[in-house]
């Protein structure tokens, strides 16, 4: 299966996703909706696509200005996918990926301006997401995904911008506030 990147820079262009049950690729209509809000947000921007699956998102966020793009994926193979996505966009420079569970990032001290986390509907790990405000600058954006009807924890330090809600998903767009 493929999915296409919606604008910018690759727009039109397609990437690969994982084979299988284990990831849930975000359809076009929410990632549309998440850049429309991003759009402010993207141009020179370091981001961070958490449980990146294809790492559509990381690679939208650079189609759109971002001037960096770390993908977390622990799944080898959808870490393959992500290698040749990354290469099939030739943006090799601006992407990093690496291949280790989400919570091993916290300890790497990095900053993000953009955070998508978009983790297995069946393991939310509401912890780790407690905890990405400490890789994020002030007025970051925190884009979170789960299964609809879920109930997501409050995050310290952060002001909800909107919640929009698609089919059996709901997307969160926070901002850092401290």
């Amino acid at each position: 299966m493929a999915i296409r990147i919606i604008a910018g820079e690759f727009g039109g262009r397609w990437v690969k996703t994982p084979d299988g049950a284990k990831t849930h690729p975000m359809g076009e209509r929410e990632r549309a909706a998440i850049f429309n809000a991003l759009v402010d947000d993207l141009a020179g921007a370091k981001v961070l696509d958490l449980f990146a699956g294809s790492g559509a998102l990381g690679l939208e966020a650079l189609s759109r200005g971002a001037e960096a793009a770390v993908f977390v994926e622990k799944a080898r193979a959808a870490g393959e996918v992500i290698s040749e996505n990354i290469a099939a966009l030739g943006v090799e420079q601006r992407a990093i990926l690496y291949k280790m569970p989400a919570k091993k990032m916290l300890q790497m001290g990095e900053k993000f301006d953009v955070i998508f986390a978009d983790p297995p509907y069946s393991q939310p790990q509401w912890s780790t997401i407690q905890e990405l405000g400490q890789m994020m600058n002030a007025g970051g954006k925190l884009v979170i995904s789960f299964q609809k009807g879920t109930n997501r924890p409050l995050l310290a330090g952060f002001t909800l911008c909107s919640t929009k809600v698609y089919a059996g998903a709901a997307i969160d767009i926070l901002e850092k506030t401290a």
